[in-house]
């Protein structure tokens, strides 16, 4: 089927011919959809919207009717009543017009949109990845926390719904934290292949909810395969051509005053309410009557384009335009999708202005992009930003509005407001680290924790409960506390042998890090756990280098949460104690790296949000067995006897907690101290066995540490592929339900509902423990040959309370 779009060809012809790429679906699939190329490594093409004002300019009116047409489908599906408990979701930055326009046709609920811009002060109400995407961070910012935080249907908004991962990881996020029964999908097109769609319902029945979806087209993309490379390589082969040759400026540019109401919302970043709607319903008539006063004489094609994120104002403005004035009015925005320019009536991006960033964005300059706009006759270009993005390179000799000049006798700038919420004032004072004997059994001067004392709040749970509502997205497992496993004497035992046998092994591996962090970093470190597997090794670094050197290095523990982030406020009281550059992050060991990726991403989100700039997001470990830090102090997969225990070898803290309604916007993560549990302790016990050993491992350590700068210590990341290919493998599907190495292996026995062990064929003494607690669980043992760690757990997929039997042992599935 064809459409008019390109001279009467299907924009995505040059595209499906050479490389074999197949759309398939409704008779108007085409109408709305062509196909260009992504200069992306992650996907080789991209579906081009003729309907959503982004990539293509189209009629405003076009582009606001479709997004209100699916917002009275899905008031129809809700019914009012619904319709008004509802939130309607939007995705940055390609479809914070569609989900305003949907909420439009709702009318009744107010509506967000995530963002890509941070805001300082502004605490997240959650967030997300988009895994193919060029910029995958979202962000949710509402003004008013309490605009997710109630239980009516939420309504989440995308152009396309390709394989359902971004949404399935809202739900997933957001259910977490505040459940709800109703959940409604709205794309204007439908590309899930029928093993996406299965996925969805299945999530849907986990959590115990109703997902409904609701598309104006549907269909389906048969790739071929090699599609990737293919792309790539036809990308590398136009590329250099695909931008528009530099034009002189002809044009003139000017400023139109828009007399935006004041307070009003420039869009749904922070939340926009029906009487947002309303008071913008009543302004825009008088804005138009101004961009049209401004209009030169004779105009006869005018585009409006708006500015990354900031889609709906301009959509809004320009469809009023469109009303109000003779001239044929077209809507499109700017965007910082890289994308192939083929000037061929069957490709759909058919022209590229490129231009710098102009809003001083959070991840550093970059290229923007305006497609569609260069040789497509507009005498006059409307350009509708924020005054966040008014800035110098806005208006320099490469900027965009010199770009829209070389092709446009007449180029008009309209600003909006910025909105900038009001934020509540944070506490002057952050509390002061707690020390032990008062919370943990460690010496007062061995570790400080910022955290909070949660020790009188009831929060554990059994493991089978937790395991089911975490998986089920009931709840997120950083929520409550596992019942505190006590293993039994013969457990015990084994620890204790395990200690004497691997004490001069784990000396070593302390010398060797802590060497390599007082050469590389300078200075006088200070050491920062990840609580609580890395405070042992924190508190055992410190000691090293009070040993040897006479050193009294200041050590921390923090809470770091994955799906969440470090503690902010712990970063924050870190900042003003010490200098961020001096701050070495220290962990126990890695896995498959999930950790040192949270932290990275975690840090690199601080420093946007907050302008404090110096903490290194690298970690510091005793053992790298994933291959995923630089500064380790061995990479072989043992047993570390800090990972056979729960809270009685780590001073007698639990694991973090972080809970909306425990851990306020200004508090620290909390966590329990077990005084309960004196009787069992070993914490400093472990220490001294391994402190003792220091001085026979000292010349072992020095020969080791002269030998690190020959040696290649990038990170491989094998670790990561490996626990990519034991989920499919398994059939797992999920690599958060994978657990590689010695210890990682031993916190699923001891706090997961555990499925089953790989045992790396011929391991030895070191997996002892690990096979004594999977004959106590009745969890399977199976040897494997090409296992690159030593051991690995299988947490049960899928699980349910109907997975385990009735003494809540396992059940082999």
């Amino acid at each position: 089927m064809k459409n008019a779009v390109n001279d009467g060809v299907w924009s995505g012809t040059w595209v499906a011919r050479r490389l074999g790429v197949e759309l398939e679906g409704d008779e108007h699939l085409t109408d709305l959809l062509g196909m260009a190329l992504r200069r992306n490594p992650k996907r080789a093409h991209l579906l081009v919207s003729h309907v959503l004002g982004k990539h293509v300019p189209q009629s405003p009116a076009v582009v606001h009717g479709h997004g209100v047409r699916l917002g009275h489908r899905v008031r129809a599906l809700l019914g009012d009543a619904e319709a008004a408990r509802a939130v309607v979701l939007g995705y940055a930055e390609t479809a914070t017009g569609l989900g305003h326009s949907v909420a439009d046709g709702l009318s009744l609920a107010p509506y967000l949109h995530s963002t890509r811009r941070p805001v300082a002060g502004v605490t997240p109400a959650g967030g997300f990845e988009e895994s193919h995407s060029h910029a995958t961070s979202h962000l949710l910012l509402p003004e008013d926390p309490a605009l997710l935080a109630g239980d009516g249907p939420l309504v989440l908004v995308d152009d396309e719904f390709s394989t359902g991962n971004t949404v399935l990881n809202t739900i997933r996020e957001l259910h977490a934290r505040h459940p709800r029964r109703r959940y409604v999908v709205v794309a204007l097109v439908d590309m899930r292949s029928a093993e996406d769609a299965a996925r969805l319902d299945r999530f849907a029945a986990e959590i115990g909810a109703r997902v409904d979806l609701v598309a104006a087209a549907s269909g389906t993309v048969r790739l071929p395969e090699g599609v990737l490379e293919k792309g790539q390589a036809l990308v590398a082969e136009h590329e250099r051509a695909d931008a528009v040759p530099g034009a002189v400026p002809g044009g003139e540019v000017s400023r139109v005053e828009l007399g935006w109401p004041a307070g009003l919302p420039d869009g749904g970043r922070h939340g926009f309410t029906p009487a947002h709607r309303a008071r913008l319903e009543a302004a825009l008539p008088g804005m138009a009557a101004r961009i049209a006063d401004a209009l030169p004489d004779g105009s006869r094609r005018v585009l409006v384009l708006g500015f990354e994120e900031l889609m709906y104002a301009p959509l809004r403005l320009a469809a009023e335009l469109e009303r109000t004035v003779p001239a044929e009015v077209r809507y499109s925005t700017t965007t910082r999708s890289p994308v192939l320019a083929v000037d061929d009536p069957g490709y759909a991006i058919r022209t590229r202005l490129a231009f710098p960033a102009h809003d001083d964005p959070a991840d550093g300059p970059g290229e923007r992009y305006a497609y569609n706009v260069a040789g497509a006759g507009f005498d006059t270009v409307v350009a509708v930003v924020d005054s966040a993005a008014d800035t110098p390179a806005l208006h320099a000799p490469d900027g965009l509005l010199a770009r829209l000049a070389a092709h446009a006798p007449h180029v008009l700038l309209a600003v909006v407001p910025a909105h900038e919420p009001h934020l509540p004032e944070r506490p002057a004072m952050l509390p002061e680290p707690l020390r032990g004997p008062a919370f943990s059994s460690y010496a007062p001067d061995e570790v400080g924790w910022l955290l909070q004392d949660l020790s009188a709040v009831s929060l554990e749970a059994p493991t089978e409960e937790r395991e089911e509502a975490v998986q089920n997205g009931g709840a997120h497992y950083a929520e409550s506390l596992p019942v505190e496993y006590q293993p039994s004497e013969r457990y015990q035992a084994l620890f204790h042998a395990a200690l004497e046998t691997s004490a001069d092994r784990i000396a070593r591996a302390v010398g060797v890090v802590t060497e390599t962090v007082l050469t590389e970093r300078g200075g006088t470190p200070v050491l920062v756990s990840l609580a609580r597997a890395g405070t042992p090794v924190g508190v055992l670094m410190r000691r090293w280098a009070e040993q040897r050197y006479g050193t009294e290095l200041p050590h921390y523990a923090v809470s770091i949460v994955r799906g969440r982030g470090i503690d902010a406020n712990a970063l924050r009281w870190l900042a003003a104690h010490h200098d961020p550059r001096d701050v070495v992050f220290v962990d126990g060991w890695t896995g498959k790296g999930a950790i040192t990726r949270e932290l990275a991403a975690a840090i690199e989100k601080f420093e946007r949000v907050e302008g404090v700039t110096g903490f290194d997001p690298e970690i510091a470990v005793l053992a790298d067995p994933g291959s995923c830090v630089r500064t380790y102090g061995t990479r072989d997969d043992f047993l570390i006897p800090s990972a056979c225990l729960n809270s009685t070898v780590s001073g007698l803290i639990s694991r973090t907690v972080l809970r909306a309604d425990l851990v306020g916007p200004d508090d620290f993560h909390g966590a329990k101290f077990y005084r309960e549990l004196a009787d069992a302790d070993v914490s400093v016990a472990f220490l001294d066995a391994v402190s003792a050993r220091f001085p026979e491992v000292r010349d072992e350590v020095d020969a080791a540490v002269k030998e690190l700068p020959a040696e290649d210590r990038t990170p491989t990341w094998e670790g990561w592929r490996a626990v990519e290919r034991i989920s499919e493998e398994y059939g797992i599907h999920d690599v958060n339900l994978v657990k590689p190495g010695v210890g990682e292996t031993t916190r699923v026995l001891l706090r997961r509902v555990p499925w089953k062990i790989l045992a790396k064929a011929g391991a030895g003494a070191d997996l002892d423990h690990v096979r004594l607690l999977a004959e106590q669980r009745g969890v399977p043992v199976e040897e494997v040959h090409d296992l690159p760690y030593t051991c690995v757990g299988l947490i049960h997929p899928q699980y349910t309370r109907g997975a385990t039997g009735a003494d809540g042992r396992a059940v082999n599935v």
